[in-house]
């Protein structure tokens, strides 16, 4: 950085024969160009504030207006335009998340609940069991309410139609788990029993989502290094590939192009290799130690970042879980163990549409596993304690799907897997094992790590490399791809994706 001198009380020299007239026609010009820009920051936050007062009460269409006026205004500089064209867009992505009227949802869940009555219904939304949002003066339900309605309420399983046995996957996960923690105590290291995976990737355009002629832009999430994971190799595009992100970027990608045809879809498909691991530190409290808050590169993973919050509410709980202990391993867990048995597992609303998902999983005691993951981050962090996101896919044969997880730092060990999630899902959902056996599940996930991962990202809310011209789809994540077209983003209602995954031998 160059100093101003005169910024700094001393006054500039000035060479002989200089005018200082000029000079003095900039630094007014400099003050004049802060002030427009002071200004014009201040008017987008207030719009900005105002839309978002509109729209928690329900009055989106006023909400609209607000920001339809603001992008109207002359002279407004890329970012805040930029920002303000997202939160236009964030109120119709909230509405893609509620389609359900109440009847809608009645209709829903009595093919879904044995023997539900109209009576019962409504005693269930008398007490809140399912996430609502009024878009001017109509109240509009959650897509996955049926789903998250089995999650929050467990008890009801028995009638569920029809009826899911999850035997043969519990005793799965089970088995993976203590095969892993055997052969790392065996062997005495934390990576072992290496398995390697053949995966691709589909991600369509829907037909005409993009005017004829017009180039589609997609990046695809890419196997980055990890201890746990190496020895990539891309074996085939579906077009040349315009960007590859190096090994070791925090949020990988490939990024390819093709041009749209009229009333065709646009398919993107890559082809790769990679190796996983699975994991299990052998970890012993008494031997850990507080990290180095100096320590430059620990200090990313230590401090608030977005969604990553320390709210007066966050710090109140930290407390409470942590109580006298000092012992960082100790306090790790006693988070951890509090999410396991008091968190409820749900499907989410999309991240772009919640200002700060830790405090929301917080508040209401239930989330999915990003939402999980964030919450363990802000309280491991807000008590000292190094964390830090990974997410891309789950590939475990039986629930192959979208997943995040995420590490935390522990002297002398180092990064260390954490999975809030399978936590959960061991205290709360693996129904056919017994108590001793969930305990352990939950205990492997807390240092350990099944080989049945693929992980792109080392943080959350990173950019793209190259960075896409329009609002992210999913701004906190990266897992389904992005796709834009013409400078446009091309939102998740406008393409599909599809992971197909074989183990090799």
């Amino acid at each position: 950085m160059i100093r101003c001198p005169w910024r700094c009380g001393i006054a500039p020299r000035r060479a002989a024969g200089h005018n200082p007239a000029p000079m003095k026609l900039a630094r007014a010009f400099a003050v004049f160009a802060g002030l427009i820009l002071g200004t014009s920051s201040l008017a987008q936050e207030a719009w900005i504030s105002r839309a978002s007062r509109l729209e928690e009460q329900g009055r989106f269409q006023e909400a609209a207006a607000v920001l339809e006026e603001a992008l109207a205004q002359d002279h407004l500089a890329a970012a805040a335009r930029r920002q303000l064209t997202f939160e236009r867009e964030r109120l119709d992505r909230i509405r893609q998340d509620f389609s359900y009227t109440r009847d809608t949802l009645f209709a829903a869940l009595q093919q879904a609940v044995k023997d539900l009555t109209a009576a019962e219904f409504a005693q269930w939304l008398a007490e809140g069991r399912f996430d609502y949002r009024d878009f001017d003066g109509e109240r509009r339900y959650m897509d996955s309410s049926v789903s998250n309605l089995f999650f929050r309420h467990p008890e009801l399983n028995p009638r569920r139609q029809p009826p899911r046995d999850t035997t043969q996957h519990d005793r799965a996960v089970y088995t993976v788990c203590m095969t892993i923690r055997a052969a790392a105590r065996a062997a005495r290291k934390p990576y072992v029993l290496p398995k390697r995976f053949h995966m691709t990737m589909t991600v369509t355009a829907k037909a005409d989502a993009a005017p004829a002629g017009e180039t589609v832009r997609a990046w695809l999430p890419l196997p980055r290094r990890y201890p746990f994971q190496t020895d990539f190799k891309l074996l085939k595009t579906s077009s040349p590939v315009v960007h590859l992100a190096p090994e070791t970027s925090r949020i990988r990608s490939v990024l390819l192009e093709q041009p749209a045809r009229a009333g065709q879809p646009t398919v993107f498909q890559i082809e790769y290799e990679y190796t996983a691991w699975g994991v299990s530190f052998d970890l012993h409290p008494e031997a850990v130690t507080p990290c180095d808050p100096h320590d430059p590169a620990l200090q990313p993973w230590l401090r608030e970042a977005p969604h990553v919050v320390f709210t007066p509410a966050l710090r109140a709980l930290a407390r409470q879980l942590v109580g006298d202990e000092t012992n960082p391993y100790r306090q790790a867990k006693a988070f951890y163990d509090w999410i396991a048995e008091n968190i409820k597992y749900s499907y989410a609303i999309e991240y772009s549409t919640i200002r700060n998902i830790s405090d929301y999983c917080r508040a209401r005691g239930y989330g999915d596993c990003g939402q999980e993951a964030l919450l363990f981050i802000a309280l491991c962090r807000v008590q000292g304690i190094p964390a830090r996101w990974q997410s891309a896919w789950n590939t475990f044969p039986s629930s192959q799907s979208i997943h995040d997880w995420c590490e935390i730092y522990l002297a002398p060990y180092g990064w260390m897997p954490v999975d809030p999630y399978q936590g959960i899902w061991a205290m709360q959902y693996a129904f056919t094992l017994t108590p001793a056996q969930r305990r352990e599940i939950r205990d492997f996930y807390f240092g350990g790590l099944d080989p049945y991962r693929m992980a792109a990202n080392a943080d959350h809310n990173q950019e793209l490399t190259p960075p896409k011209q329009s609002p992210r789809s999913d701004p906190v994540d990266f897992q389904r791809g992005e796709l834009e077209a013409g400078g446009r983003n091309l939102y998740f209602d406008k393409y599909t994706y599809r992971m197909v995954v074989k183990e090799l031998p």
